[in-house]
């Protein structure tokens, strides 16, 4: 077992007003990734061609009604969300929008993930939940490797392993 002598070199800290935009992004991520969650269900119900309804979101979620209750109450007072009785919810135009951007995160993080070699339904998990964490340049940066044939590199390079 090697002692304390071989970890590796931890890198330099970052200055502070790095290091604080990092954790800032970080929170920022933490707060609307929920709701960024939730709305992009409801888009996928609706452009499923079902009703979004509060049952439907909690079965999807894993969580109770009255825990999406809480939250479509939030999301009408943050105008994303519309809600008629007996008829279901309805995205407003700012909560189409925001299930778009999500989606389309999603789908660059879960491309790239892919063209690295991770198996589907790894990068299906785990671009849900990067996709709220990665910054625009990183996004950018991802596409512009997608483009560029990561995923033809990688084959290449012998490190896909696909399932």
């Amino acid at each position: 077992m090697p002692g304390p002598d071989h970890r590796p070199a931890a890198a330099p800290m970052p200055d502070a007003d790095t290091q604080c935009a990092g954790f800032r992004q970080a929170r920022l991520a933490r707060k609307t990734a929920l709701i960024e969650d939730y709305v992009e269900l409801i888009d996928d119900l609706l452009n499923d061609g079902q009703e979004a309804r509060q049952v439907d979101i909690a079965a999807c979620l894993g969580v109770s009604q009255p825990t999406v209750a809480k939250m479509l109450v939030r999301l009408e007072a943050d105008g994303l969300v519309t809600r008629r009785p007996y008829r279901g919810i309805f995205l407003t135009g700012a909560g189409q929008e925001m299930a778009r951007a999500s989606r389309a995160r999603h789908h660059t993080v879960e491309q790239f993930l892919r063209a690295l070699g991770v198996s589907e339904a790894s990068a299906r998990i785990d671009a849900e939940g990067m996709e709220h964490y990665v910054g625009a340049e990183t996004l950018r940066a991802f596409r512009h490797a997608l483009e560029a044939g990561l995923a033809a590199f990688m084959a290449k390079a012998g490190k896909r392993h696909d399932d």
